[in-house]
């Protein structure tokens, strides 16, 4: 799991010394003084901090990894509540950001809310991104309904974080239905679903 001192340094060595990297650095040290000014900073971040991908942690982008070290400056007590005010007001990337730093603040299941409404969504970035080490909090039947619906959508399953540990007998079920559908349209599965039934599949007989 990708933690702050992690999303610090990959920003440091990307950003480098440029005025970039200055705003960022502002911005957090403002956070931890003025914890009022993180939904500002928070909401700026796109245009402040750009959206170069982040070498040193793949899958980041500048701005998702300073939005989440803004929410890892919240406040104990007002975790739960700004990050939740902060991802239903947020745009699509600032939502996405947040949902990637769940797993790194101390907010327990109080995230949750936020999973299940990524996954009603139709926006496969958001999908991806609920689905990362925080989804470790989904139960079972909540966690199978999400991969089915990265299959529908075109996610790739290798953004399902656990997938190897937690795909079960039940999962294989939904797959197989699911593939019959598509059979019965003409159309194939995805490859990487496929190879995960026939695992299932096979490790049953």
């Amino acid at each position: 799991m990708t933690g702050p001192e992690r999303l610090r340094a990959a920003l440091r060595e990307t950003l480098r010394e440029t005025s970039r990297a200055e705003w960022v650095d502002a911005a957090l040290a403002e956070a931890g003084e003025r914890p009022e000014t993180i939904s500002r900073s928070f909401a700026q971040a796109g245009r402040r901090a750009g959206r170069t991908p982040l070498p040193g942690v793949p899958g980041w982008t500048a701005d998702e990894a300073t939005r989440a070290l803004l929410l890892a400056a919240l406040p104990p007590d007002r975790a739960e509540a700004g990050i939740a005010d902060l991802y239903h007001h947020g745009d699509a990337d600032e939502k996405r950001a947040a949902l990637k730093a769940l797993p790194m603040l101390a907010v327990g299941v109080a995230g949750l809310p936020l999973l299940h409404d990524a996954i009603r969504t139709n926006d496969a970035r958001l999908l991806a991104a609920a689905l990362g080490p925080y989804a470790r909090h989904l139960d079972q039947a909540a966690w199978r309904q999400a991969v089915l619906k990265c299959v529908f959508m075109g996610v790739p399953l290798i953004a399902v974080d656990g997938l190897e540990e937690r795909a079960d007998r039940e999962l294989a079920e939904m797959l197989a239905a699911f593939a019959d559908e598509r059979a019965a349209a003409g159309r194939p599965m995805p490859a990487d679903a496929a190879a995960l039934l026939d695992r299932l599949t096979r490790e049953e007989s």
